[in-house]
């Protein structure tokens, strides 16, 4: 994963391409691309409001960017500041999915 695969010079810079490199930029494309899907999900209401998928979303870029920090980087600040995004995620999910069960007991006559 810390093989270069390509280099890059862009503006006078000159940028190594690796796997974890790759795996990084994943989990910013996707950690970025959730506002767009928020952005979508509130412009289709009419009003603000944040989708289950803006927090898988969240989780997968956090874990991304995690295993980047972690295994690629070996840097304790990205550990941290993709750490705290990826808990708030979680549990996020998990309140979704506790709301979704209950409502759906009640509907069916099971609560």
């Amino acid at each position: 994963m810390n093989e270069i695969l390509a280099v890059i010079t862009l503006l006078g810079h000159t940028v190594a391409i690796t796997g974890w490199k790759l795996v990084g930029y994943a989990g910013t494309l996707v950690f970025t691309a959730r506002w767009f899907v928020q952005l979508a999900a509130s412009r289709a209401r009419r009003q603000s409001h944040t989708p289950v998928s803006f927090w898988y979303m969240s989780l997968a870029g956090s874990f991304l960017l995690l295993a980047y920090f972690i295994w690629g980087r070996n840097d304790s600040v990205g550990i941290i500041s993709n750490l705290f995004p990826c808990l708030v995620a979680a549990y996020n999910l998990r309140l979704d999915t506790s709301h979704r069960r209950r409502t759906a007991g009640t509907v069916h006559g099971g609560g």
